[in-house]
């Protein structure tokens, strides 16, 4: 950390500053030691001016928003075939160099050399490898697109062919399809940041549920965006299912692979991401055909069921048992009551035999025949039946009672002319 004394000790403090000028030497004498190195990167601003000693570019660092200028003779510039253009991989050999009056630092190339077609295809490779094992190819990962999406973001370019071909064949499908469009470059240094951006944006909508990517066709150099780490990292890693759909049938950049469906062209991006509105309404009527037949087929069936429960005799006859049941429960009634009066008959029978020789045993006919019931008081005023003279004293009272009543009468001991 530079605090005062390290500022004292250079020469400089609070009381002894140092000039702009001062500082801007020493910046440029130590960036001057520096050897040559060699840097690549994407050409973004080209100028190269007719009569000038000297052309300008800037480089970028197409993984990260990093640029810086180069300076270069025209000579150098001319002689690279074919010529350079913006959005061209190169590697440039170059020195750091800073201007003195203007404190800015740039890079004095004296060698340039375009990327080969062959180096950014095994550059490609390479990334795709890497990528492959991290696990953002694998299938499981991918997202299922939703049959019917209520709300489609498009990123494509602005009044492409990309950008109408998905419009129109959807909408041809779907003529009701809900789309968001945010145009975006679709090549060049640009168009990383710029669809990166606009993915993000898309995802955070919680009206669209699925992202299409689309470009028309173009060379290795001109797709070359969508092979880049940043933006396949950044498919990977939204929410929202995302559609590739970049140029034709041979192209296959890495966003394919790491894109939840993968789609040839943008025609055919259009057509996979909603259904056909003819093909459902042909399929509803033929599920509501096969639903008619279906259940006119089943109702067939418990008909000619119903009709067989129906012709049997117990359905066909209905009230028939009931009545034979009633002439049996009428038999059964008859044969109850005869049997019941039956048995009341013998029962009375036996109570007038019973009650028969219950009169004829009892004292009542006894006495009807002209016997009589002695009865004698004991001490204490009970009565009791008389059965031995010796029960009473001579002018005892006794109880005598005959048929049709009773009497009282006095004892006496008979004498012997008794």
């Amino acid at each position: 950390m530079t605090g005062p004394d390290t500022a004292a000790r250079d020469g400089s403090s609070a009381e002894t500053p140092w000039p702009v000028r001062t500082v801007a030497r020493k910046i440029a004498d130590w960036i001057h030691r520096l050897g040559t190195v060699w840097v690549e990167g994407q050409v973004t601003q080209l100028t190269a001016r007719p009569g000038t000693q000297t052309a300008f570019l800037t480089l970028r660092d197409p993984a990260a928003d990093v640029s810086m200028s180069v300076t270069c003779p025209m000579g150098l510039m001319r002689s690279i075939e074919p010529p350079l253009r913006e959005g061209a991989s190169v590697v440039v050999h170059a020195k750091p160099t800073f201007y003195f009056g203007r404190g800015a630092l740039s890079l004095r190339a004296d060698e340039i050399r375009a990327v080969g077609v062959g180096e950014l295809l095994a550059r490609i490779e390479r990334l795709r490898r890497l990528l492959a094992a991290e696990g953002m190819f694998a299938p499981e990962r991918k997202r299922k697109i939703p049959f019917l999406p209520k709300g489609i973001g498009l990123i494509t370019g602005r009044a492409s062919a990309a950008e109408r071909d998905v419009l129109v064949n959807a909408r041809a499908r779907w003529p009701s399809a809900n789309f968001r469009v945010l145009n975006t470059a679709v090549q060049g240094v640009q168009a990383v940041p710029e669809i990166v951006r606009a993915l993000t944006t898309l995802d955070r909508d919680p009206a669209i549920e699925v992202i299409v990517i689309a470009r028309g066709g173009g060379s290795v150099e001109d797709l070359l965006p969508f092979s880049d780490e940043t933006l396949c990292r950044e498919v990977a890693a939204v929410r929202t299912p995302v559609v590739s759909a970049i140029g034709h049938e041979p192209d296959t950049p890495l966003l394919d692979h790491v894109a939840d469906l993968r789609c040839s062209t943008p025609t055919d991006a259009g057509k996979r991401i909603v259904p056909d509105v003819k093909e459902e309404a042909t399929r509803v009527r033929q599920m509501r055909d096969r639903g008619r037949r279906a259940l006119h087929g089943w109702v067939d069936t418990q008909r000619r069921l119903l009709d067989q429960l129906r012709s049997r005799p117990v359905l066909a006859d209905p009230l028939g048992p009931i009545d034979r049941r009633a002439d049996e429960v009428m038999v059964q009634k008859e044969r109850g009551r005869r049997e019941i009066l039956a048995h009341l008959t013998r029962e009375q029978t036996a109570l007038t035999a019973a009650r028969a020789r219950l009169t004829a045993l009892g004292p009542a006919a006894t006495l009807d025949r002209g016997y009589a019931v002695v009865q004698f008081s004991d001490p204490e005023g009970n009565l009791h039946v008389l059965r031995s003279v010796s029960e009473v004293n001579d002018g005892s009272v006794v109880r005598i009672r005959v048929a049709d009543g009773a009497v009282s009468a006095t004892v006496r001991t008979p004498g012997e002319e008794d």
